[in-house]
């Protein structure tokens, strides 16, 4: 039955995200226990999925599970993500943050969507603070929430941006210096998320704090770093020098594949994809007005690595970016990989590289392309 704490996963083309060939998975409770090339379990529920592939599940960094917008006014605020929304995109870990609207959206409201989310099945964590400075924080401090809140392992601050709040080079130091040692106490990454926009300094200020004080690159996390090219020639300065940085995906498929292919192969463990999903984005005209605004889907991710794959990129490059390359950017020792004694996160595609299957924590979420779980309030 299909509730059994063993399930075996048999003849698939594997991707952890290395290819292993054609292997069976067995599956005992949220973990993998046993890959093999015939693996016979009779008291398993079997689902056999010949020549699909499996890959690990998505690690999406950057999704406004609590809703975004509201730059269009109060009707323009997105909704709460649904359980669902997720499971089509092939989540099955989030990193939920804020975005430009901490005024009606809140920490509290972020926090318990996160633990919502994790009732439900999924691996969920979030940021603390959001575009906001002073940090908007559950404790009143921005260390103290991630020291002691579970699932907050950093922080949101928006740069460069015309929605930016004018951080000092001063205060930006004293924030990610407690970044930084909340995340050693806690043992969490303990970084910075930066949303960076299409403001001409770029990543001057990020520049700056490096060189003058001693914290490691590490610490700071630009994201819609391939907004423009201008920005995205500061990252590829931002990377050489050691650091992390995050493309969002889902839009502008041949624009990514562009940036990509100007990074060098050795860099490329160090680049990460997000969707920004649920989140609302914008148009501006020349004198900051709102012109158009709309939902970002949370499939971003996954929509991507199917354009890498028919656009010529082998598969084991192009599912990298929304997987090993983020545990590792993240911390997440048990993400990632399919491999023995991991998290059981496993989605399957279909020979055409459509969603099939979706296994959060050994949990069937989907199967057959129909999705088996939904949120609490779901239809």
């Amino acid at each position: 039955m299909e509730g059994n704490m063993f399930k075996l996963i048999k003849n698939v083309e594997l991707y952890d995200p290395l290819y292993k060939g054609k292997q069976d998975i067995l599956i005992c409770g949220s973990k993998i226990v046993k890959i093999a090339s015939e693996i016979k379990y009779e008291d398993a529920y079997i689902i056999d999925k010949k020549g699909f592939i499996a890959m690990p599940g998505i690690i999406d960094q950057h999704i406004h599970i609590t809703g975004g917008g509201g730059e269009g006014g109060f009707h323009t605020r997105t909704p709460e993500v649904q359980l669902s929304d997720l499971i089509k995109g092939g989540v099955t870990t989030v990193v939920g943050l804020l975005g430009t609207d901490s005024l009606t959206k809140n920490i509290e409201s972020l926090i318990a969507k996160t633990k919502a989310l994790k009732h439900e099945g999924m691996t969920a964590y979030c940021l603390t603070g959001a575009y906001r400075y002073p940090s908007p924080t559950l404790t009143n401090s921005v260390d103290k929430d991630m020291a002691y809140i579970e699932e907050i392992i950093g922080v949101k601050l928006a740069l460069s941006d015309h929605r930016e709040p004018m951080i000092t080079k001063d205060e930006l130091k004293k924030l990610v210096s407690l970044v930084r040692v909340a995340g050693m106490i806690s043992s969490k990454t303990g970084f910075i998320t930066l949303h960076m926009g299409d403001d001409p300094k770029e990543f001057k200020m990020i520049f700056d704090v490096l060189n003058e004080t001693s914290i490691p690159i590490k610490h700071f996390r630009p994201t819609h770093v391939n907004r423009n090219e201008t920005l995205f020639k500061d990252a590829l300065k931002f990377l050489k020098q050691g650091g992390i940085i995050d493309m969002t995906v889902g839009t502008s498929f041949e624009k990514m594949k562009t940036s990509l292919s100007q990074i060098e192969e050795k860099y490329i463990p160090y680049v990460t994809f997000s969707s920004d999903g649920n989140g609302s984005w914008s148009k501006y005209d020349e004198t900051g007005k709102l012109m158009k605004i709309g939902v970002q889907s949370c499939d971003g991710i996954l929509r991507s690595i199917k354009y890498l794959i028919e656009n010529g990129e082998s598969i084991e490059n192009s599912i990298r970016f929304g997987t090993s390359h983020v545990s590792h950017a993240l911390s997440l020792k048990d993400k990632g990989y399919i491999q023995e004694n991991k998290d059981a996160d496993i989605i399957l595609l279909d020979t055409n590289y459509e969603l099939d299957t979706v296994i959060t924590l050994g949990k069937i979420m989907m199967i057959d392309k129909n999705i088996r779980q939904k949120g609490t309030y779901e239809q």
